[in-house]
């Protein structure tokens, strides 16, 4: 499985293919900012990388304190480092090292703090073009962040967006074998997280057949493919399948995402819950309140999770958000938010979080406080 297209990104895929970085980076300066964190530096994910530069005309340096979310500090941080003669920036890891190196690129090039830039108060407007060029390398396949064109960073205990076609990054190289060494659970809640971008994306309200098309094949592919990619690590047709999943999803959700993002991202902020793991916990619980609003369109993302659909109205949602559950338990992930030690009294503060997160705009149904908070009640 081995091939090149533009999405817009530039995407060179197939396993082995890190060892081409040289050649592909070539012209774009004397010495590259490999951006990542210590987690995926002990795991050895980064080496194929440095191995591939060693021995080139190609300076390199290593900024491994990318943290689990973000935040301003830890930008300004890699910008410092960015400055210390860096002409562009590598991304090697997960959703948050790939978003810290966009919103690096950003920081480096514009004026003011990154609250500046924030979607939700309008600074996708304020970002320009000029950027120093990225390559992102993804050693999960979860967030699809390498062809996507936001970047999630935590603003004041807020997961913020920033959202432009300028954040997309230069070239995403996306090798499958960079994620043969990922441990099972991590496996499992990063695939959910892609499963969860290309469903979402599919109910998302707003007209875009493209991105419902992309979405419904990723959603084949991860049902398919993500407990394959958990039980057997070393399938590298189903880690290549996974990353594909991811990367259709993160281009399906430009149409949009819904309220289970919303939930899932104070659930990381204040209770350190893995992104992926929470919205694996929120989804069908979202469902069973879209139930009526998406009961038309249930039918066909029904046939993609493998879920026999039913004659009877929003009865297939309900067997979508059932096998869903069990899809989720068979590889390990909880189902419950007490599973993971999340306690009543965070429910108020993770609600008003909840309901500033933009993402649940595009939810088919709308929501209010309250219905979040008794979706969080509903998941302990």
């Amino acid at each position: 499985m081995r091939g090149e297209w533009d999405i817009p990104t530039r995407v060179v895929f197939g396993a082995g293919r890190v060892g081409e970085l040289p050649q592909l980076v070539a012209g774009w300066g004397k010495q590259a900012l490999i951006v990542t964190d210590t987690g995926v530096l002990a795991s050895g994910a980064v080496q194929p990388v440095l191995d591939a530069l060693t021995g080139t005309d190609l300076d390199f340096r290593v900024f491994d304190g990318v943290e689990p979310n973000p935040g301003e500090a830890n930008i300004r941080e890699g910008v410092r480092r960015f400055r210390e003669d860096c002409d562009f920036l590598i991304a090697v890891g997960g959703g948050s090292v790939i978003d810290a190196a966009k919103a690096i690129r950003l920081a480096a090039s514009h004026q003011g703090p990154l609250a500046d830039y924030d979607d939700l108060q309008g600074g996708t407007a304020r970002i320009r073009a000029e950027m120093t060029r990225l390559v992102a390398i993804p050693t999960t396949a979860g967030t699809g962040s390498e062809v996507g064109r936001s970047a999630v960073v935590t603003i004041d205990g807020r997961k913020t967006v920033l959202f432009s076609p300028h954040l997309i990054p230069t070239i995403a190289l996306c090798d499958p074998r960079l994620t043969v060494a990922l441990p099972a659970r991590m496996t499992a809640g990063t695939g959910a997280d892609a499963l969860t971008h290309n469903l979402e994306a599919y109910f998302a309200k707003g007209f875009n057949p493209v991105c419902d098309a992309i979405a419904l094949e990723g959603l084949r592919k991860a049902a398919r493919w993500l407990p394959v990619a958990v039980h057997d690590g070393l399938n590298l047709e189903a880690r290549a399948e996974m990353m594909l999943a991811a990367m259709m999803g993160a281009v399906a959700f430009q149409k949009g995402l819904g309220a289970t993002h919303s939930l899932a991202h104070p659930l990381s902020s204040v209770a350190g819950v893995h992104h992926g793991t929470a919205n694996a916990i929120m989804l069908p619980h979202v469902l069973r309140y879209n139930r009526d609003t998406i009961a038309l369109r249930a039918d066909r993302a029904a046939e993609a999770l493998g879920v026999p659909a039913s004659t009877v109205p929003g009865e297939t949602v309900e067997r979508i958000a059932a096998a869903l559950e069990r899809l989720f338990e068979s590889i390990g992930l909880p189902t419950r938010l007490h599973q993971v030690n999340v306690t009543s009294a965070l429910i108020g503060p993770m609600t008003e979080l909840a309901y500033q997160d933009g993402c649940h705009q595009c939810n088919p149904r709308p929501v209010t406080k309250e219905d979040l908070a008794s979706l969080y009640q509903a998941a302990l």
